[in-house]
């Protein structure tokens, strides 16, 4: 499926999002007022996958309420936790665990080393109590979440050079975000966390050693098989990653409930799309990519085990000094 992006720009910027008169709404569209919303996005326009989440959503609620959309910038890709609690955008597409730096909590509205994978995911979300879990969470931060999207167990990223053991990882520059680079520095890696347009030209200018993102449709699209010739698997800090939408709070109140129930149909198809073009998208790009001669490495055992022994040290410390962790985390 396509989407026409010249009605919608999300990648670090915004879009403006109509809410107008539903015709699926019994009331007189002469009484529901025009409302206009700015979604700022975390996300490369050039992804269809991840960023198309966001054009997914803003073409149901268009289909909804009869609307069109313009398009501007507005926030850089790792702000739009804030621009959207502090209004400058009423709405955004992000992931959780970018803004750990924030509370560690929030890693779990994506995803966390050895965690859940997508269908886990979504059954703790609508029907083990997650949702309500981190909207309680994300309260602090005057936005309520939605699911937006899940790319499935992702890739262990790229690296210039060969990964044989523990001791490879000493000193090595790698963009991962969240928990995952919490305890790659525990193994000795030094984390950085970027946004997704930005990670090529790190490696290209040698400011990184190795890089995660996604997987194999949008790494290649991105074109980290260019510099990296090393693809590792698995990605055990992402084994069902969910991305999210945030909304301001102040704004979600100020809707009319018609136009709430709008919003959450489209979330919800949004999320759902996601994993369904990952699934169908991975596999022939994973064969692409080994055509150009990407080598394929599982991770060492050794890299495994310590990885797994420092997350679960890390959770425990977590949970002991952080209320909001603990009362997710469940040994």
């Amino acid at each position: 499926m396509r989407f026409n992006r010249r009605d919608f720009l999300a990648a670090t910027g915004a879009a403006l999002l109509p809410l107008s008169a539903a015709p699926v709404v019994a009331a007189d569209s002469s009484t529901l007022p025009v409302v206009r919303w700015r979604l700022a996005s975390s996300f490369p326009k050039s992804l269809d996958t991840i960023y198309g989440a966001a054009e997914t959503l803003s073409k149901r609620v268009a289909a909804l309420t009869g609307g069109v959309f313009a398009a501007g910038d507005l926030v850089p890709g790792l702000q739009v936790l804030d621009a959207v609690g502090n209004g400058t955008a009423e709405c955004g597409h992000s992931a959780g665990y970018y803004y750990v730096g924030k509370n560690l909590a929030l890693a779990f509205d994506t995803a966390v080393p050895f965690g859940l994978t997508a269908r886990q995911q979504n059954a703790w979300m609508y029907a083990g109590g997650g949702l309500e879990l981190l909207r309680k969470l994300y309260a602090k931060y005057g936005v309520l979440q939605f699911p937006g999207g899940n790319t499935g167990t992702q890739m262990g990223g790229w690296f210039r050079n060969e990964i044989k053991s523990l001791a490879d990882l000493k000193g090595l520059k790698m963009r991962i975000p969240g928990l995952g680079g919490k305890v790659m520095a525990r193994l000795g890696a030094v984390p950085q966390t970027l946004p997704g347009g930005d990670i090529y030209p790190a490696l290209e200018r040698g400011a990184l050693d190795a890089a995660e993102w996604v997987g194999p449709y949008d790494d290649e699209k991105l074109g980290f098989q260019k510099i990296a010739k090393h693809y590792y698997y698995p990605g055990w800090w992402e084994g069902g990653p969910q991305l999210s939408f945030y909304v301001n709070q102040a704004s979600w109140r100020a809707l009319p409930e018609s136009y709430r129930q709008a919003f959450e149909v489209a979330t919800a198809e949004a999320n759902q799309l996601m994993l369904a073009q990952y699934d169908a998208k991975n596999p022939p790009a994973l064969l692409r990519l080994v055509g150009q001669g990407v080598k394929l490495h599982p991770y060492p055992k050794d890299v495994m085990l310590a990885a797994r022994r420092a997350t679960f040290e890390l959770y425990e410390e977590e949970a002991k000094i952080n209320p909001d962790f603990a009362a997710i985390y469940r040994p």
